[in-house]
């Protein structure tokens, strides 16, 4: 049912009372609140434009608000179908560097990646139209998951970068319209790939390298426009685009011959290029072709006489070009004809009687020639003919030029590349190991190992997101083996708390009075004591909200000489509320969290694994995410433990690793933190049952989440008391992204986090839907 129909219900006995047809009314027309929240969201990320002020809160009924110039939302099924925003931002910028621009781009909080993800949440969105608003930054890749999108332009913004290569599986895209932009890389050539694609226009930006040979295949392209870039070499023979009607690539670089063209053209644009062959013949054979400039190129011989009496010809401009000889006495114009500019060539002779008689039909334009017409502005012919001379000893010299440039320039090459060789060979031989070898290179020697010596020691590596996020928490600092032995009691058995695949912890009390947890990890002879220190002082600069502080650590040679390690013991802060496993189950009601809590430590934590992914340079990946790992304080906030111990312990128990599939697990590092995030979504869902069959759940029973009959038998009961269809589908959702068996599909760490807030939105919104629903019915 389309929005904006509205079909009313009968009862058996007659129609229904007024109160309840007012009801159904408002329920058939209302969006889906999850499509209203996205708006407002948009909204906000744009920066709350005046266009948008009609967009106030979640009452607004946006399918049903009149449309304008500005702005138009069109409905169908109570969901999104077009969104049009017309902005009142110029892109008439002097010398845009890619950062915010004061009242022309949106300001430097915006995030061009986090837009469109938001705006990605309109799944049935087919016409998107967002100009001028002042959307800066590179256009991510994410811009493919509109796969329903039909219609694109995101003309007059501030995007640059490259035209992201994803664009081409967006299969159902006829329109494609990105003009007035900055995109400055090369364009992506895989363009045929949009077999629907009828419309492609990226005019006015600073695109370069070749012209993309996919783009001949795309046999429904009928308009394209790649004017005013700096796209250069060879443009290809276009002959096989046969339902092309409009080609501008004027104001490039292109330098080749003059292509072949369609036969069903009607205007090509090929002006203020380097084309330097004649004119082919063939292109007179074009009889559809209203509109043809090749103005201010380097074309040269005679233009073909057929070409001025084509059955449609309009527009004919051939000017500042060098054209030279004489045109045929004889010559025909078409009936079409109105406009001819061959001025500023080298021809000569006589002017055709079609071309001399101007008239208020027909514009014609021939100065700067030799023609033999008596008219001022013409020159000598021995003008023309040294000028001809001239410029075929040019593209003569201009050819041993290059091939010289050519010869000199790989002998320069091979030169560099002998000499670079023997520095590399000289540096690397002369230290027995590099630097920069990164981590897991098993090497038993007592060089620095893993990370090197200079980014472990300098703290320009650890980027701004560190002093934020450390904001308020305890410095980190080095104890004693004496000291710890006091704080655990000498390490009795009292103070034992468990046992992992990174050695035993303990619980103790600082002089202080605070409580504290030791890890200690198992002994390892890989790392010199230097080594060692170096890469706990890096651990210890990971500060933020949702991770297990660490207070401290100590490094136990056992009274041998610096370079022996003994044990080593890392002190955290004590987190006294368990850990999330313990509270997923239903068999423990006191303490199992309700779907909106479980949201809420997933959040934290997803927090906590961005900032270790990107908040610091180099980034921690192999983080080991489980639910037994996430710990949670007295007023239920998530911290991770465990982070980050790769960089000074390798030892995975092997037990805990044949109990686990190993094909799941075979993926590369910054994966594997993805793939675990997943499957711990997932035992929020289920509950913690699923850890013990990790691989067979995975290969026999996920799908089975996917339908609400699934979703009965499988989710635990406490979830399903306490959450809404909606946000627990977007959650069950991103846990698939992540779980994907191909690695290039999963998610970012920043993807989960914006789905699970987003799905945190939605259930507080159906939360306040439901405690208020009496009251407004």
């Amino acid at each position: 049912m389309a929005s904006k129909l509205i079909f009313w219900p009968q009862q058996a006995s007659g129609t229904l009372g007024d109160e309840e047809l007012l009801r159904f009314y408002l329920i058939a027309r209302k969006l889906q609140s999850s499509q209203t929240q996205v708006l407002l969201q948009l909204r906000k990320h744009l920066e709350y434009p005046k266009q948008l002020d009609i967009w106030t809160d979640h009452g607004t009924d946006f399918c049903y608000e009149s449309s304008s110039i500005q702005v138009n939302i069109t409905c169908q099924n109570n969901f999104i179908t077009e969104l049009k925003i017309l902005g009142d931002k110029s892109t008439k910028v002097g010398d845009f560097d890619g950062f915010a621009v004061v009242n022309q781009t949106l300001s430097e909080n915006f995030s061009v990646d986090s837009f469109f993800v938001t705006l990605a949440r309109l799944t049935s969105l087919r016409v998107l139209s967002l100009v001028s608003l002042g959307i800066w930054g590179p256009l991510p890749d994410k811009i493919h998951r509109l796969s329903s999108l039909e219609y694109l332009d995101l003309g007059s913004n501030f995007l640059f970068g490259s035209v992201p290569p994803k664009i081409s599986t967006m299969v159902k895209l006829q329109t494609i319209k990105l003009d007035d932009n900055f995109f400055n890389e090369t364009l992506p050539d895989q363009f045929d790939s949009l077999s629907n694609l009828i419309f492609l226009s990226l005019s006015n930006n600073r695109l370069k390298g070749p012209f993309p040979s996919s783009i001949r295949r795309i046999s429904t392209l009928e308009n394209l426009i790649l004017s005013k870039n700096e796209i250069s070499g060879r443009l290809p023979d276009l002959s096989s685009l046969s339902s092309l009607n409009v080609l501008d690539l004027s104001g490039n670089k292109l330098d080749s011959n003059l292509p072949a063209l369609p036969r069903g053209l009607a205007m090509a644009f090929l002006s203020k290029n380097s084309f330097s062959s004649e004119i082919p013949m063939h292109y007179s054979l074009v009889n559809q072709l209203q509109h043809l400039d090749l103005s201010f190129n380097s074309l040269t011989g005679i233009p073909p006489a057929a070409l001025f009496s084509l059955p449609n010809i309009s527009y004919l401009n051939l000017a500042s070009n060098m054209l030279s000889g004489s045109l045929p006495t004889h010559l025909h114009c078409g009936a079409k004809l109105s406009f001819v500019d061959i001025s500023n060539n080298r021809l000569m002779g006589a002017l055709p009687s079609c071309l001399s008689n101007e008239s208020d039909k027909r514009v014609i334009k021939f100065d700067g020639n030799c023609l033999s017409t008596g008219a001022h502005g013409q020159h000598t012919e021995s003008y023309c003919l040294e000028a001809v001379h001239m410029k075929r000893k040019e593209y003569g010299s201009k050819n041993v030029g290059i091939l010289v440039g050519l010869i000199v320039g790989m002998l320069v090459i091979m030169v560099l590349l002998v000499v670079g060789f023997l520095v590399l060979c000289r540096r690397y031989c002369s230290r027995g190991i590099s630097e920069q070898h990164l981590l897991h290179k098993a090497v038993k020697d007592h060089s620095a190992r893993g990370f090197s010596s200079d980014i472990l020691t300098n703290a320009r590596y650890i980027s701004g997101a560190v002093k934020l996020a450390s904001q308020n928490l305890p410095v980190c600092r080095s104890f004693t083996f004496e000291e710890l032995k006091e704080v655990t009691n000498n390490f009795d058995n009292s103070s034992f708390i468990g046992e992992g695949s990174y050695g035993k912890l303990y619980k103790g009390k600082l002089e202080n009075g605070t409580q504290v947890a030791v890890r200690c990890l198992p002994s390892s002879k890989k790392y010199t004591n230097r080594n060692l220190k170096l890469r706990l002082d890096l651990l210890a600069k990971l500060r933020h909200p949702h991770l297990v502080c660490l207070l401290g650590h100590c490094i136990d040679c056992g009274g041998q000489d610096n370079y022996s390690v003994n044990k080593v013991f890392l002190i955290y802060e004590y987190v006294s509320n368990g850990n999330f496993r313990n509270h997923l189950s239903e068999n423990t009601p006191g303490k199992s969290l309700n779907w909106s809590e479980r949201l809420a430590v997933l959040i934290g934590v997803a927090k906590a694994v961005k900032f270790l992914h990107t908040g610091v340079i180099p980034g921690f990946f192999n983080n080991r995410l489980k639910t037994n790992n996430i710990l949670l304080d007295e007023h239920q906030i998530a911290k991770l433990g465990d982070y980050g111990l790769s960089i000074i312990s390798e030892e995975i128990s092997n037990n805990e690793r044949k109990q686990e599939d190993n094909k799941s697990w075979q993926m590369t590092i910054l994966e594997d933190d993805v793939f675990s995030f997943g499957f711990m979504l997932i035992e929020a869902i289920v509950g913690p049952s699923v850890s013990a069959r990790k691989g067979a759940f995975l290969r026999d029973e996920l799908a089975l989440l996917n339908s609400q009959d699934g979703q009965g038998k499988m989710v635990n009961p406490i979830v399903l008391a306490t959450s809404s269809q909606e946000s627990l589908s977007i959650v069950i959702s991103i846990a698939n992204k992540c779980l994907c068996t191909e690695s290039w599909s999963r998610p970012s760490l920043e993807d989960v986090l914006w789905n699970l807030q987003y799905a945190a939105q939605v259930q507080a919104t159906a939360e306040n839907e439901q405690r208020f629903g009496n009251v407004i019915l």
